[in-house]
């Protein structure tokens, strides 16, 4: 916010540098700009992944009267050449507040961010390198760094890049693949510069079409619930767009309060709230121990510190669900229309309670279809356990955390795998069968694994104590606005219109 001095670091062959500041929105603004910045050459120390950089600082950033929102920072050496960072500008506290606070995934881009080599997934210059996936998935890093740069095809992608859903349904044969293999190898794309970041993605596209629309936005990030501890208080609605995937335990609990209390939570999100997560070392380090937790997190060992150590937010060694919070899970659902998996599948919603509050006036009726087109549906989609009631709707049958009073919209198939008999070999890393199949179901036999690979996409709502949560089910809903789909617009206003009614 306004008066907050921002360090930056850095390194450079080619100095002095320029920085340019600009706010990233529906439109770019440019808010400050910095020039003859002596910067020099410093070594990548072995481990910055993990543990930083120690690069020097070469300037404070003092933030000034700007509009809450992502700004991205670009330096510029003397080469001309740039490389991006960012900062979150929150609201100022002497602003009267927006009805709509929005959470960016920034829990999520670190997980992703493989600068210095490794990430929370894989050692992905390993992979990039010709590592056979299997040994860089095996060195993922459990601690992660906030002091070194972001790898720049994640963060500031170059023009072209693809979206991760097949273009068009796959035809007989084909191997079907998101994106073009020949622009990924010009720009030496990984496999997870997709899934993270604001910038053309996901949470640039949602706001873009907000602030177009007259929507009154204020900006966060996820770290910054572990510094307020009432940080969305007095907000009307909290939007989650786009990859929420990774929460903290303080960000879980005031989300879980934040919606009991009375406040309305709309994520047009998917993979939401999947994974467990803690900040160390004063917000400069992100544990995401992930799979490893039980074996690699110094906390799990001791039962008086196993909830703070990290996993899934399923693992009944919390019990804490997160579809106690989002209605839904990953864990139920799945990808659709990406590589192998749902490879034919339409990558629209088809429509069964054609009467719930959020489809008012979208002209839709049951049985419908939409967003196919687009495609709405794609990447990753989060879902609950199906079953038809005597009405012949869909109504939720058990799931961890999934409400029995959650209201079934729409859905679409979606699953955890790629097909076991697939002519090909599997592109998606796999999702450790044994381990889903023993949190959702308490077994590991072949019935259990089965199941979790018939999953949906569902779209649904529920009121949790004073409030209400709606979950598009989607990572790509935000595409929906981008394309200007009269049904996604729709929707999204009922839901935006809707919660911003009333404060939280």
């Amino acid at each position: 916010m306004r008066g907050e001095v921002v360090a930056i670091h850095a390194s450079a062959a080619a100095g002095p540098c320029e920085l340019i500041v600009r706010r990233i929105g529906a439109e770019s603004i440019e808010q400050a700009r910095f020039a003859d910045i002596a910067i020099g050459e410093h070594p990548i120390p072995d481990g910055a992944d993990q543990n930083g950089c120690g690069w020097p600082k070469v300037l404070d950033l003092t933030i000034g009267d700007w509009m809450t929102g992502y700004h991205d920072l670009e330096l510029v050496d003397a080469n001309g050449e740039s490389t991006h960072h960012f900062v979150v500008v929150r609201p100022s506290p002497e602003r009267e507040p927006a009805p709509i606070a929005i959470v960016l995934n920034t829990n999520t881009y670190h997980s992703y961010n493989y600068w210095g080599g490794a990430n929370s997934y894989a050692h992905v210059d390993d992979l990039q390198a010709g590592a056979r996936p299997e040994d860089a998935q095996a060195r993922a890093i459990g601690r992660l760094s906030t002091q070194r740069p972001f790898a720049q095809t994640l963060l500031a992608p170059p023009p072209g890049a693809h979206r991760l859903v097949n273009p068009h349904p796959r035809d007989v044969d084909e191997f079907a693949f998101p994106g073009d293999r020949d622009w990924i190898k010009a720009h030496n794309i990984s496999p997870y510069d997709g899934a993270a970041g604001f910038m053309d993605k996901w949470e640039h596209r949602f706001v873009t079409w907000a602030e177009e629309a007259g929507y009154q936005l204020d900006y966060f990030c996820d770290s910054d619930f572990e510094a307020d501890p009432r940080l969305v208080d007095g907000y009307a609605t909290v939007v989650l767009v786009g990859h929420s995937e990774y929460w903290s335990g303080e960000q879980r609990r005031q989300l879980d309060a934040y919606v009991t209390e009375g406040g309305n939570l709309a994520i047009f999100s998917g993979n939401t709230g999947y994974w467990k997560v803690r900040w160390e070392d004063d917000g400069s380090t992100l544990i995401a121990h992930k799979w490893n937790g039980e074996t690699n997190d110094p906390l799990w060992g001791d039962a008086a510190t196993r909830s703070d150590a990290t996993h899934l937010w399923s693992h009944p060694a919390f019990g804490r669900p997160e579809a106690e919070v989002t209605g839904l899970s990953f864990l139920y659902g799945g990808y659709h229309r990406l590589v192998m998996c749902v490879a034919r599948g339409s990558s629209a919603y088809t429509v069964y309670d054609d009467t719930h509050w959020a489809l008012d006036g979208s002209d839709l009726f049951y049985g419908d279809m939409f967003g196919g087109d687009i495609p709405l549906l794609g990447y990753e989609n989060d879902g609950c356990p199906i079953r038809f009631d005597e009405n012949g709707l869909p109504v939720p049958d058990g799931g961890l955390g999934v409400p029995d009073h959650l209201e079934i919209i729409a859905f679409t198939p979606a699953t955890l795998f790629e097909p076991p008999h697939s002519p090909f070999r599997p592109a998606i890393p796999p999702e450790q069968p044994d381990v889903l199949a023993e949190i959702a179901y308490g077994r590991t036999d072949e019935r259990a694994t089965e199941r979790l690979a018939r999953g949906h996409a569902v779209m649904a709502s529920f009121t949790k104590g004073a409030g209400t949560v709606f979950n598009a089910g989607t990572t790509e809903w935000a595409h929906g606005l981008a394309a200007n789909d009269p049904f996604v617009e729709t929707i999204t206003r009922n839901v935006l219109d809707r919660f911003s009614s009333s404060p939280g």
